[in-house]
């Protein structure tokens, strides 16, 4: 298949899904299963199970493909489901991939394995080997809080690839992404790039983003569909005011340990969420509760005003 008949290419608001608990640590299916249908009703184009705010790394690989299963089950389709495959290994994002495929999945996210320290050339062949062996589209991860950042030649060059299809863009430099995306242009290859950071969804887009994969897809969707659709209709002044409302907030959910204040928020929607998975001291308890209540009284104003436009 030539590059350019890719059938897979995503775009527009594509939710960094978080991943809810119950008490004895187990994924709560059911509370999953109303997790999407509410993410597809508010309209968003994609969810990412399995990504770094959805805790891939406190589950087993067993856990990880029953989340796919179950994400893919609930959304028969109606949006394109992207399961995280990052791994320590080629080997281990191998077979995550190849789950994901059998279950129908679109496509995978794969960032550079985390923890030990690689090297740009160790890292590009991590990717190769990976696609080399799955016929899956890949969407590469670049987060540079967790692991190694992606240099602007290898995704160059990875972009070649006919199964790489597009990048999420974690690192929160618009100096980055433009970087990124001039490379792309160079050599005439068409790989989408989506921001991982909410809070340069429009001035990506300006610069040519094709989308956001973020957590706050999922917290307040309502708001980041509105960004897209303003863009696309050339309001540039409501995607703005859009854009600009969920900053306080952001700053408030990454005061709390990652993801902790994310799922806090989500929780305040009204999803049971669970206990955190790495627990917190009692100084921690008492901060948090602080936090919490921050969240709260931010986010009080936005649901009614969202409330308001129903």
């Amino acid at each position: 298949m030539a590059k350019e008949d890719k059938v897979f290419r995503p775009a527009g608001v594509y939710v960094a899904m978080m991943t809810p608990f119950h008490d004895d640590g187990s994924v709560n299916r059911d509370e999953v299963r109303r997790m999407v249908s509410f993410l597809i009703e508010k309209g968003v184009d994609g969810i990412f199970p399995l990504s770094s705010v959805g805790e891939f790394l406190h589950l087993d690989f067993e856990e990880k493909v029953s989340l796919m299963e179950v994400v893919q089950e609930e959304a028969r389709g109606r949006v394109a489901v992207t399961p995280g495959a990052t791994a320590m290994s080629p080997r281990g994002s191998i077979a995550l991939a190849r789950k994901a495929q059998e279950i129908g999945c679109d496509a995978v996210v794969i960032s550079p394995p985390y923890f030990y320290p690689i090297s740009q050339e160790n890292l590009e062949q991590h990717f190769e080997m990976v696609a080399d062996a799955v016929d899956i589209p890949i969407i590469l991860y670049n987060i540079p809080l967790f692991s190694t950042p992606i240099s602007y030649d290898v995704v160059k060059r990875l972009a070649r690839r006919e199964n790489v299809v597009a990048m999420k863009d974690s690192s929160g430099s618009m100096v980055d992404l433009l970087h990124y995306l001039d490379k792309i242009r160079l050599i005439g290859e068409d790989l989408a790039i989506l921001v991982g950071r909410e809070e340069m969804f429009f001035p990506a887009l300006m610069v040519g983003a094709e989308g956001c994969l973020s957590a706050t897809c999922g917290i307040l969707p309502e708001i980041m569909v509105g960004v897209f659709q303003a863009w696309r209709e050339s309001d540039y002044q409501r995607a703005k005011e859009l854009q600009l409302s969920i900053l306080l907030l952001v700053r408030a959910m990454f005061s709390l340990p990652f993801p902790l204040g994310f799922k806090t928020a989500l929780e305040i929607r009204g999803f049971r969420m669970g206990p955190p998975v790495q627990p917190l001291s009692e100084a921690e308890q008492f901060r948090y509760s602080g936090v919490r209540s921050r969240i709260e009284k931010i986010m009080r104003p936005i649901l009614e005003g969202l409330s308001g436009q129903c």
